[in-house]
């Protein structure tokens, strides 16, 4: 059996961590390994515990949630996914906490199976945002995000269109193989992976093989990376 994903959770609310924790901890394949009531605290807690997936507050004293996760994102040390867990449904949050790294974006008056999928769904690498979401999140960031903030390669000035000019529909200036840019432009509708093996008639696990080779081509950290660099030049 496979070890069970690890959770740290983040939030200034005893009361809320203890739900969660109560939540994730009936799941046989889940353990919460800690808590942070602040964002500095967290930090220190994913640098020490080094969890798979943290569920991340935004609004918390001492550093909120956002800075939080760009600090763990860009420590080379931890390796895990940060899922942000607010109460707030907003574009601003949303689309800062994928500025900073995040890997999923979740409602607090979710129910607690989605919390559950949602960590599962993190610990895989799996898209987490609804499709409608996906897309309405991803256009924008892609028009507004700079190559260095989303942490993949950008076009050669001379393949970016005029100013006046809807986006042109090029093909990346990375490498792929037609079925490497079949499976990101799925990536880009938010496909998972099983629905990705579905649409094309393969296993998940080659699914998976074309996956981290998109990745590891475009050098994205994560599977928003790879979407947001589809959305990028045009191949949805």
């Amino acid at each position: 059996m496979s070890a069970p994903v690890q959770v740290l959770l983040v939030d200034d609310h005893a009361v809320m961590r203890a739900g969660f924790r109560m939540i994730l901890e009936a799941q046989s394949d889940i353990v919460v390994v800690g808590e942070a009531g602040t964002g500095a605290e967290a930090v220190a807690a994913a640098s020490s515990l080094h969890p798979d997936v943290i569920c991340m507050d935004v609004q918390m004293p001492d550093m909120d949630g956002l800075e939080a996760t760009r600090r763990i994102v860009a420590d080379p040390s931890i390796d895990a996914v940060v899922v942000v867990v607010t109460t707030f449904d907003r574009d601003d949050y949303l689309f800062q906490a994928l500025h900073a790294g995040a890997s999923g974006f979740l409602l607090k008056n979710a129910g607690p199976e989605e919390l559950v999928t949602a960590v599962r769904v993190a610990a895989a690498g799996d898209a987490l945002l609804a499709p409608a979401v996906t897309r309405r999140v991803i256009e924008r960031f892609a028009a507004s995000a700079r190559d260095t903030d989303t942490g993949v390669a950008a076009a050669p000035s001379s393949a970016q269109p005029p100013a006046s000019s809807a986006p042109e529909r090029t093909a990346p200036p990375v490498e792929l193989t037609e079925r490497e840019r079949e499976v990101l432009r799925l990536l880009a509708e938010a496909y998972s992976n099983a629905e990705i093996a579905a649409a094309l008639f393969i296993g998940e696990a080659t699914v998976k093989t074309h996956v981290s080779n998109v990745l590891q081509k475009l050098g994205a950290r994560d599977r928003v990376a790879a979407v947001v660099y589809a959305h990028r030049h045009g191949m949805v």
